[in-house]
């Protein structure tokens, strides 16, 4: 599949990026692997496709936590723990 260069799609594709923290190229390809899926050939449909799967990803920000919020509470030391190293 050739890539798609139009604007409005790839302004879908950065904010599925954004809600998912990654990176603009995957998510590009999730919305490939959907427009694949469903068998979409227009522009309109295309822009369609990564619309609702945008909506989806909304829909599931505000269910769960954010991986952000994820990592910083892994990183976080157990009070007696501050120093302690594991070597593998």
């Amino acid at each position: 599949m050739y890539p798609i260069n139009d604007r409005q799609y790839l302004k879908i594709c950065a904010e599925i990026a954004k809600i998912l923290s990654i990176s603009l190229s995957s998510a590009k390809k999730k919305v490939e692997i959907k427009i694949a899926q469903k068998g979409s050939k227009t522009l309109e449909e295309k822009r369609q496709v990564a619309q609702d799967l945008l909506k989806i990803c909304e829909k599931d920000e505000g269910q769960k936590i954010s991986s952000s919020k994820i990592l910083d509470k892994l990183m976080e030391t157990i009070d007696d723990e501050d120093n302690f190293m594991t070597e593998d």
